[in-house]
């Protein structure tokens, strides 16, 4: 404390209180200190009580939006101690997520390259006609749907069949292809406790212009965020069955489309996650159509690169289609592993 007198000044030392405005910094320091944390060491957040780990990485892109927002609050404040503080977030996530804002390369007209579409088109899509019109349109060389219903699977064979001549389905999940198919079964991704009957995944083989490519086309069990947190048990059952499944395949390349009910960063896609090539730019947020706030609708690869991912325009679905490039690896992607 400094007291001004006649004679001077005195100096009483009775400890140091910042003021209103240094306050506020630490307040944003603190919370721009957290929000990296959580974006840099989200593997370290437990998963219990209710997968909070998961349900936290489900939407781990957002943290950008914190960061904005504490950055107007700097500015409101004026701290100067808040905003050399966010530059750590900004960094951390810069270095996590920066990747994916690059826009993607063009079209090499030489590369081993297949464009997919993935879409669930809703088993409630009172449009399946403009549905499979509008995939159609999009050009791709396979076509991976889910939620495919008996009522609505005509419609899709009859619009989808002029552009694509193979295609295979198995329970509510199916393929559309250019491309002859060699071979094709089921995938068994049904949690324990489901019922018999419940049929969301494939695998067909694909003889494409660069080699054979195991297609794999699944629907994950849906995910349910309530009081307790995110109920995703069933969802990661199956993803380990289908990791399991991706393991033992035989074919190198392998292109993996789906509604995986989970983001890449969810640590219940693990056992998937591991194994293949994610895309390399693009967010797509896919789900649900109308405020999209996450990517649901996955394409992966092994023995291959997916490039740019990238939402296409509504259907009559709650999901958006996405599709991407896959580039197939020239020197691994042909051949089978030795057994």
């Amino acid at each position: 404390m400094v007291r001004q007198a006649d004679g001077g000044v005195t100096v009483a030392a009775k400890g140091w209180a910042p003021s209103g405005e240094g306050r506020r910094g630490v307040v944003v320091a603190g919370v721009a200190v957290s929000v990296a944390g959580v974006v840099g060491l989200h593997r370290v957040i437990p998963n219990s009580p209710g997968r909070v780990g998961s349900l936290v990485e489900s939407f781990l892109p957002w943290s950008g939006v914190v960061v904005v927002l504490l950055f107007v609050v700097a500015l409101v404040w004026r701290s100067g101690v808040g905003l050399v503080a966010l530059l750590l977030p900004v960094a951390v996530w810069v270095q996590v997520f920066g990747g994916l804002l690059l826009p993607g390369p063009g079209s090499d007209t030489g590369a081993r390259e297949l464009v997919v579409v993935q879409h669930n088109v809703g088993d409630e899509n009172l449009d399946p006609a403009g549905t499979a019109r509008a995939l159609v349109a999009a050009g791709g060389d396979l076509v991976a749907l889910e939620e495919v219903v008996v009522p609505a699977l005509g419609v899709y064979e009859d619009i989808l069949g002029a552009d694509y001549p193979h295609h295979v389905v198995h329970g509510t999940v199916g393929l559309w292809s250019k491309y002859p198919i060699t071979e094709e079964r089921l995938v068994d991704i049904r949690p324990r406790a489901f019922e018999e009957g419940w049929s969301r995944g494939l695998r067909a083989v694909v003889r494409t212009p660069y080699g054979e490519v195991a297609a794999y086309v699944a629907h994950l069990p849906s995910v349910r965020v309530g009081a307790g947190g995110l109920a995703s048990s069933p969802r990661d059952e199956g993803a380990r069955m289908l990791g399991d499944a991706v393991r033992g395949e035989e074919v190198r390349a392998v292109i993996l489309m789906g509604d995986l009910n989970g983001t890449i960063d969810d640590r219940g896609l693990g056992p998937l996650i591991s194994q293949l090539n994610v895309a390399e730019r693009g967010f797509a947020f896919s789900y649900p159509a109308t405020l999209p706030l996450a990517r649901i609708d996955q394409v992966l690869a092994r023995s291959a690169t997916v490039g740019h991912i990238r939402t296409l325009p509504a259907t009559g679905s709650d999901h958006l289609p996405v599709t991407a490039r896959v580039t197939l690896n020239p020197l691994q992607a042909s051949g089978r592993f030795a057994p």
